[in-house]
């Protein structure tokens, strides 16, 4: 493999995860991508108290995604060979870690809005 293409990313993913699997974690990015751009247009702030708890939520996420990867692969942790395969892992962590915090901040903004939105709402005149 003379250079990294996207049709090549993809390929080695599709195989890793199997093809359902990696385009349902395709599916699932961008939807939660798309919602969190919502969520941060429609508040035009971040709220502090959600922020906290998406931060508190990453270390879970790191460790699915650890566990993801090293359950769709043959090898193990005793398989790891060089500085390259722990930097791997640990970027595979870092983005499981983002990743879960994002989601858990949109579907509390989605599930629970905000004081002000909820003020916001008009209420019907009687004349």
């Amino acid at each position: 493999m003379q250079e990294l293409t996207i049709g090549t990313l993809i390929a080695v993913l599709e195989e890793m995860f199997g093809p359902v699997l990696f385009w349902a974690l395709f599916a699932l990015v961008a939807v939660v991508t798309v919602a969190y751009i919502y969520v941060l247009i429609r508040d035009r702030a971040l709220s502090i108290k959600k922020f906290l708890w998406a931060q508190l939520s990453m270390p879970i996420g790191a460790v699915v995604a650890v566990w993801l990867v090293m359950s769709s692969t043959d090898s193990g942790f005793v398989d790891l060979g060089g500085p390259v395969d722990f930097v791997v892992l640990l970027g595979v962590a870092v983005l499981g870690a983002i990743g879960c915090a994002i989601l858990v901040y949109t579907l509390q903004s989605l599930l629970w809005p905000t004081h002000i939105q909820k003020k916001a709402k008009p209420t019907a005149r009687v004349s």
